[in-house]
């Protein structure tokens, strides 16, 4: 499970690397920049109620191995995408990926949580997470040396190269996003088959199997921990998305980090690797303190970093944004966790709802791209800053057990 963990939150983390690498080469704006993270994260709202169907049918282990192999399809998208150096492509091949990593989510989260004891739930989720964000650590360090190690010319300047240079060029363009990906698909393959293989617990009376009654999610937002941790999951993946998918483009600016893209794409590793060191440390946290207090005392500290990096520049603006992803880490797993506690049956429904809640990194990132636009990109991470606010209201109030569900209207 930490495999499948680690290999969703690479395939994700690479976005952040191939955002820079499509705006160059297709001359987009901040904000059509950002309908790569659109349609990623657009795949989660569209695709996870039908993959909570594909789990209620197949069960964990089987839904797993389908969403890997999704994932695979999509990758190999990138071959036929890079080769006619079309926009709309990329970003056909990035949701049929991103529909491969929404089943893994639907199917996964629940099920890493539910094998063990419900108090140590949120502990355990950070933990396989924490193999996640090494995915998302690793993502940046291999994109900045495959898909960045092109230098990417601008229209005037391919105009200037002989019909032979132009051809030669862009060859090596698209090859240096064929490669990684194509790369990446066979190792979806490899890994749907271990698990495949792999005996695993059914854990059956979790899932929609064990619903004697036949709910729907309607269901399941009514009861006020879950209406209030999806938008949880909303805000927080926004927020996350967002920093990361603008932190190259913000570190290469002179008033801050004044670096290359190349350069800059290691600190984004370094965002990532926070919150995995953050999430091998949470875990024992969690283990030890209250999940709803730590919670929004992260929140609280990202905050304050957020206003750090927005009134400052240069290294302070620079180091304050990066450490970010420290306090980032216990958020995903924790906030998922308190959304599914004492659902039962009810597990898979809630599921459903806080991943297509991961919608929040398709559109909070594209509204941070406006404001970037207009109001220039330091000033524009003031929208993050609110979704952390949100949390902490969730963590001191929003995830408590209520005794019934609301009633529908």
């Amino acid at each position: 499970m930490t495999a499948v963990f680690f290999m969703w939150g690479f395939l994700t983390c690479l976005n952040d690397i191939l955002i820079p690498h499509l705006k160059a080469v297709f001359e987009l704006n901040y904000a059509k920049a950002m309908l790569v993270q659109f349609t990623f994260f657009g795949a989660y709202f569209l695709m996870s109620v039908p993959a909570g169907r594909v789990v209620a049918h197949l069960g964990y282990k089987k839904s797993i191995v389908a969403g890997l192999i999704v994932a695979g399809i999509g990758s190999v998208g990138f071959w036929p995408a890079a080769s006619l150096r079309l926009y709309p492509a990329f970003l056909g091949a990035l949701f049929v990926l991103a529909t491969g990593i929404t089943l893994l989510q639907v199917a996964a989260n629940p099920y890493v949580a539910l094998l063990g004891p419900e108090k140590t739930s949120s502990s355990r989720l950070t933990m396989v997470q924490a193999l996640n964000s090494f995915g998302t650590f690793l993502a940046p360090w291999f994109g900045s040396l495959l898909i960045l190690s092109t230098q990417v010319k601008s229209s005037t300047e391919l105009a200037e190269l002989s019909a032979t240079q132009q051809m030669l060029y862009r060859t090596q363009e698209a090859q240096a996003v064929q490669m990684p990906y194509i790369g990446l698909a066979l190792v979806l393959v490899l890994l749907a088959i271990v698990v495949w293989l792999f005996r695993m617990p059914v854990l059956a009376e979790s899932t929609e199997q064990a619903d004697t009654s036949k709910h729907t999610v309607l269901h399941a937002i009514r009861y006020p921990h879950v209406l209030f941790g999806v938008l949880g999951i909303f805000f927080y993946v926004g927020a996350e998305v967002s920093i990361g998918s603008f932190m190259v483009n913000y570190l290469s600016q002179p008033s801050i980090g004044h670096m290359s893209e190349q350069n800059a794409a290691h600190y984004v590793s370094l965002y990532w690797g926070g919150a995995m060191v953050g999430r091998f440390l949470g875990s024992a946290l969690l283990a030890a303190f209250s999940p709803r207090k730590l919670l929004s005392t992260f929140a609280a500290i990202n905050i304050l970093l957020l206003l750090t990096t927005i009134t400052t520049s240069g290294a302070v603006a620079m180091y304050s944004i990066v450490a970010i992803g420290l306090f980032n880490s216990i958020m995903f797993p924790t906030i998922f966790a308190l959304g599914i506690e004492r659902m039962g049956p009810l597990t898979g429904k809630a599921s459903s709802l806080l991943i297509a809640a991961i919608v929040g990194g398709a559109l909070v990132p594209y509204l941070q791209g406006l404001l970037a636009d207009q109001i220039g990109i330091q000033h524009a991470f003031f929208l993050p800053l609110l979704c952390y606010a949100y949390i902490v209201f969730y963590g001191l109030n929003g995830s408590k057990i209520r005794n019934a569900p609301v009633q529908a209207p």
